[in-house]
């Protein structure tokens, strides 16, 4: 019965390594834009895992002497494509202010293109020490899963969409990331999609890819009991209320809509509910120095009569001198009537966004920040907790913060996470609903909550498990009120961070060596 199946992927092997040239180069971008697929807002994971497998296959179909080259031009064409649809969202953001910046849309992909560059060098590194046999297989994951890590790490680091992100599509998957943390889902994701190429070779090999994929049986099943033996648990006496103004970026700071935008933050906190707790969006007040606002203040006071507080993006002015001052994308949190209780400024900036890298020089080709600020943006000093009376413990988390395993918390674990962005910025689909399921993905790693308030959505309280118990979808104006989970004891990935990364590292060299020995 398994006959037909065996010679048609045997054929479809053949195929792919026998191409060359461009052929091999167009057919591995388009393995990578099939590849995305596997990623919010589609969730298709089985097209991330052939992309990967197909990868393998073209590099098994390279001349010894030039597979060095072969592999760095093949994962690089494939990385490419798959940053292009995965990631087009971010062309979005350039036509905000279409007149000064959709002309710089074409730099994007050149980005993508830079950005691809990690996956060369993983794929030159696969072609050196390439051998026929299972230890490619490992191999491949092992140079793949470390240059992802590396992609989100150095240059300030941008880790999205990376190969655990596939698995959006299957919770009970996404628990291991309470253990191995996202990179080391990556790894195991590649080691997957790699083992896939065993199928596809001229005497398929079932052996590699049946324990992989046996072990991702196992992350389903243990997830799944995981999910469902987890009673869920609230702070007492805490309900927290997301606003959602949903104003669009670019009438944000036009001054004839200013009154009315705040007027509907102010409508939408006081609606019926009795929230204790209300949370505001990223830069949610239209205008810049909300703590230099007396009548803002004195409406948030008003809000806060009564309740645990406020807690809402905005952007700070710093007067250095009366002709010098600074900017800083920053969070307020306030207390019963209206007390300030700590202020927290935004650490990991955007670049391009939040600053411009090489400015001087970047500005002489004309480009510029997609912020309409003078300059950048000053950075503040790391991940912080704050103690809200009534409300536990949190750490505030602004925007793209959220992305970054391992660097959410600080020294003092909270009770909570909060986090405030303007998925504006990232278009009306893909984006943001990427953007979302980050966020879930930190409060299973992280064991915590977490409370996200989104300007144009998605809106959503998280539980410590990544399931989403209230929300509100994208382009809608509104509200949604709910209870705040509680947190569960420190996960071992929050104990142990990227040393369980680290692990998987060592295995995969271990591996690659006794697989490829004799070969």
């Amino acid at each position: 019965m398994l006959e037909p199946l065996t010679l048609g992927l045997a054929a479809a092997g053949a195929f792919v390594r026998a191409l060359k040239g461009w052929r091999r180069t167009g057919f591995a971008f388009a393995a990578g834009v099939v590849s995305a697929l596997g990623f919010p807002p589609f969730d298709f994971f089985p097209a991330l895992l052939i992309g990967f497998a197909l990868v393998v296959v073209m590099i098994d179909g390279a001349e010894p002497k030039r597979r060095v080259r072969t592999g760095a031009v093949v994962t690089w064409a494939f990385a490419f494509g798959q940053y292009a649809l995965g990631m087009h969202w971010i062309a979005y953001a350039f036509m905000v202010d279409p007149v000064a910046h959709a002309w710089q849309i074409p730099f994007v992909f050149v980005l993508f293109a830079a950005l691809a560059l990690f996956q060369l060098c993983a794929g030159a590194l696969c072609g050196w020490l390439w051998r026929p046999g299972p230890g490619r297989v490992f191999l491949f994951a092992l140079c793949y899963g470390l240059v992802e890590w590396l992609r989100g790490h150095i240059f300030t680091g941008f880790p999205w969409n990376i190969p655990a992100y596939g698995w959006g599509a299957s919770l009970a998957v996404l628990q291991s990331a309470a253990v191995v943390g996202a990179y080391g889902l990556s790894l195991l994701t590649v080691l997957l999609g790699a083992a896939l190429a065993d199928l596809l070779a001229p005497q398929p090999r079932w052996k590699v890819a049946a324990a992989v994929a046996g072990l991702f049986a196992l992350f389903w099943v243990g997830g799944t009991v995981r999910l469902a033996t987890a009673a869920p648990k609230v702070v007492p006496d805490v309900r927290v209320r997301l606003v959602q103004p949903n104003v669009p970026q670019a009438e944000k700071y036009l001054r004839r809509y200013k009154a009315r935008n705040w007027r509907r933050l102010i409508d939408l906190s006081r609606a019926p509910g009795n929230p204790t707790l209300i949370v505001w969006p990223e830069a949610a007040p239209p205008f810049a120095g909300l703590d230099e606002q007396p009548l803002a203040l004195e409406q948030i006071a008003a809000l806060t009569a009564g309740r645990q507080g406020l807690i809402t993006g905005a952007l700070r002015v710093e007067y250095l001198s009366t002709d010098n001052y600074r900017y800083f994308n920053s969070l307020f949190v306030f207390g019963r009537d209206g007390k300030l209780v700590a202020t927290y400024d935004k650490y990991h900036l955007v670049p391009f966004g939040e600053y411009l890298p090489y400015e001087k020089t970047l500005n002489l080709l004309g480009l510029t920040k997609l912020t309409g600020i003078d300059g950048s943006f000053t950075p503040g000093d790391g991940p912080k907790t704050y103690a809200l009376p009534g409300a536990g413990t949190l750490t505030p988390l602004i925007c793209y913060e959220i992305l970054f395993p391992g660097e959410v918390v600080g020294d003092e674990r909270p009770d909570w996470l909060v986090n405030v962005t303007d998925d504006s910025w990232f278009g009306p689909w893909a984006g943001p609903r990427q953007h979302l399921l980050v966020a879930r993905v930190r409060a299973i790693e992280e064991g915590l909550p977490v409370a996200r308030a989104a300007n144009t959505g998605i809106s959503a309280i998280i539980d410590p498990f990544g399931r989403i118990t209230q929300r509100l979808g994208l382009n809608q104006t509104g509200f949604v009120d709910g209870p705040l989970p509680a947190a569960i004891a420190p996960t071992p990935y929050s104990r142990f961070s990227d040393w369980w990364f680290v692990l998987l590292i060592c295995t995969n060299v271990a591996l690659t060596w006794l697989f490829s020995k004799g070969k």
